[in-house]
């Protein structure tokens, strides 16, 4: 899961730096769009959540469990939703039970659904969902998976106004994070920016990126 930096308030960028992917427990991921101080809080409440039943309990949510008490959590946002503060999450994790990663999408009233393959949420994402429909392979490498949705969100502020692109000057990359039988985490800024760069210096050569049937570029 990798998300941008960018947070904007109407036609002015609010901030350059906004997180907007994070570890939610040990082997799930979540990322945010919409009313950000809103979708940020919901992320943290949810992440003691998750800690609190696993103390109370002695075992953790199962995904299933995750993806459930997030939707519920949603709905009980529907009242500022209805007034144009809306948060939606995109979340993800490893399932144990199945040995393979599952992703979920919601809409503003709490719906869950679960997505094949990959999905994007926010003002940039019907470009990075194009963007990975063209360059997503099931079996792919996790450096494959990482340099295809760095593409994805380079394509997405391509042509989105709310979507940052990578801020070479000061040193502002995408929030990256994986999720595997390893576990959840966030790749540090010393592993993405030799991705960021690789795939600058390629979109040098071919601005609008990596072709259908191609490797994608930037990974490491």
């Amino acid at each position: 899961m990798a998300g941008d930096r960018r947070a904007t308030m109407g036609n002015l960028i609010a901030q350059h730096d906004i997180e907007k992917v994070f570890v939610a427990d040990q082997f799930s991921v979540i990322g945010i769009a919409g009313t950000a101080g809103l979708a940020v809080e919901l992320v943290r409440i949810f992440q003691v959540e998750l800690e609190h039943y696993e103390k109370i309990e002695g075992l953790p949510l199962s995904l299933d469990g995750k993806a459930n008490r997030l939707a519920t959590m949603l709905r009980g946002n529907l009242g500022m939703a209805l007034q144009g503060l809306a948060v939606v999450p995109l979340f993800a994790g490893f399932d144990e039970a199945r040995g393979s990663g599952r992703i979920f999408s919601y809409d503003v009233t709490g719906g869950r659904y679960e997505e094949h393959d990959f999905y994007a949420v926010g003002s940039g994402s019907t470009f990075a969902r194009g963007s990975l429909k063209k360059l997503f392979r099931r079996a792919s490498s996790t450096d494959d998976a990482v340099a295809a949705a760095l593409e994805a969100l380079y394509d997405a502020a391509d042509d989105d106004s709310a979507t940052g692109g990578p801020d070479m000057t000061r040193g502002i990359y995408p929030v990256v994070a994986v999720a595997d039988g390893a576990g959840a985490r966030i790749l540090p800024d010393d592993d993405v920016a030799p991705r960021i760069r690789a795939m600058l210096d390629a979109r040098m050569e071919r601005p609008n990126g990596p072709i259908a049937g191609e490797r994608s570029g930037g990974a490491s």
